[in-house]
């Protein structure tokens, strides 16, 4: 690898060789069995003398810093135990008082537990790879890659035509490829509509109790959030505040409750869009995975003004480490949009965008949606099963007829509240959230959000089992 070293004037060269990359071994910023350049190299790229390069490369073999070997060159020795980096330790810089009250987002990466119910989360086991790598190939051929140099903001023109085909077809979305753009993942999508549509100080309601990373963006841009309580309907309309310019909801399986948001309530909705000169952004999540009922024609596709932007996303039909949204917008908003997104990171990787439009067009999206919502329909009913035969007085499932969760309430006459449940969970090894964790005013619901998606059918019984002993 290439080093870098400052060397200061012409004195005591070797000792400033020797010295910086010591310090870079015990920072860890060169690792254990990591070759160092040859002694030749090193000594060309400092304009010094060989002999400057071997004095000090031999003073850190003889100390054990540095090894070599006959073929392998010079090398960090194995011996070597780094100190912990002290990166830099204070500074005058500090963020808006905005970020202080934000909450931290979960670490993904951190959660090593032996039964995973928590939401929104696809089975990684059942994706299948190889389709998956044999398309990401192709992206990676030459004359493929080199399509990455020509793309526009909005995204790879073969996606954006694959997902306004797909959602078209199986959701009865009223749109063209010309009005979808791919993002990273539906989070961004909503981010770039705020950052278009809303002037800092602008009302924004949202679901109460709702999905956070929303509200988060919203709150980010300066915007006021205005929750709006849900019933057994969906967000109920007639609650909504007076001056909001636009409306955040999830009408296919509200998060984190599971309802529906009636047919009567998505009229109202539209309805209230046009009396107020307001937007409504649907957020179509989980409407790939539903278990019964007739489905209900979505938001946009009901409505004839042009005020509602759909959103949707890859990441929990197929995998959520791709990262891969879109959203649906009206023409008159496509160039503010294509700005945005520009602005924000210019446009979504594109292997994986070439890749997921070959997935869509071979009909392998909606084979594997297929698959996995009997697989997900299997277990929500032994999920529901259990409860009802195993948890009765203690958790009282909310209806729900799709997604990747249900909601179930804790019963009023238990002792402990649903976090303190959840931190018991935690110490037995199982991973789900509490309910009110995700309300913004209204008094919180205690109960529990369990997800299916992450944990295989065979675990789930042994999973309720030790959760029962945590209630």
């Amino acid at each position: 690898m290439d080093l870098h070293l400052n060397l200061k004037g012409q004195r005591q060269l070797s000792g400033q060789v020797y010295r910086q990359l010591r310090e870079a071994i015990l920072d860890g910023r060169l690792r254990a069995g990591e070759t160092l350049p040859s002694s030749r190299a090193l000594a060309g790229s400092l304009q010094v003398s060989r002999t400057t390069v071997l004095i000090a490369y031999e003073r850190l073999r003889a100390e054990g810093f540095l090894g070599s070997r006959l073929g392998a060159g010079t090398y960090v020795s194995d011996g070597v135990r780094p100190r912990a980096a002290a990166g830099l330790a204070d500074s005058p810089l500090r963020p808006r008082s905005l970020w202080d009250e934000l909450p931290e987002g979960p670490d993904m990466a951190s959660l090593g537990v032996d039964y995973d119910f928590r939401s929104g989360i696809p089975d990684s086991s059942l994706f299948p790879f190889a389709e998956w790598r044999a398309r990401m190939a192709r992206q990676l051929q030459p004359r493929s890659v080199g399509k990455g140099s020509h793309i526009g903001a909005a995204g790879l023109p073969e996606l954006r035509a694959a997902v306004a085909r797909h959602i078209t077809v199986s959701r009865g979305v009223r749109t063209t490829a010309d009005d979808v753009f791919i993002t990273n993942g539906s989070q961004q999508a909503i981010d770039l509509i705020a950052r278009v549509l809303l002037q800092p100080g602008a009302r924004v309601a949202v679901e109460d109790p709702g999905y956070p990373p929303p509200r988060r963006a919203f709150q980010a841009q300066g915007l006021r959030v205005q929750p709006v309580p849900v019933d057994a309907e969906g967000l109920v309309v007639d609650a909504i505040p007076s001056r909001v310019r636009l409306v955040y909801v999830t009408p296919s399986h509200q998060y984190p409750l599971g309802m529906a948001l009636s047919l009567g309530r998505r009229q109202a909705l539209l309805a209230w869009a046009r009396r107020n000169d307001a937007a409504i952004v649907e957020d179509d999540y989980d409407s790939e995975f539903r278990y019964g009922g007739r489905p209900l024609e979505t938001v946009q596709g009901l409505d004839q003004t042009g005020r509602v932007i759909y959103v949707g996303s890859l990441s929990k039909v197929l995998l959520p480490t791709l990262r891969l949204g879109f959203l649906a917008a009206p023409r008159p908003l496509h160039s503010a949009l294509r700005k945005a997104k520009y602005v924000a990171d210019w446009h979504t990787e594109v292997p994986g965008q070439g890749a997921a439009a070959q997935f869509i067009d071979d009909g392998l999206l909606a084979q594997h949606i297929r698959r996995m919502r009997r697989i997900y329909a299997e277990r929500h009913e032994l999920m529901l099963r259990i409860l009802e035969r195993d948890f009765g007085g203690m958790l009282t499932p909310l209806p729900s007829a799709g997604g990747l969760h249900f909601a179930a309430l804790l019963d009023k006459r238990r002792g402990s509240g649903d976090r303190a449940v959840v931190q018991r969970a935690r110490a037995a090894g199982i991973a789900l959230a509490p309910l009110s964790y995700f309300h913004v005013k209204a008094p919180p619901r205690a109960g529990l959000l369990l997800g299916y998606g992450a944990i295989r059918t065979d675990r789930i019984e042994a999973g309720l089992r030790r959760l029962r002993r945590c209630l």
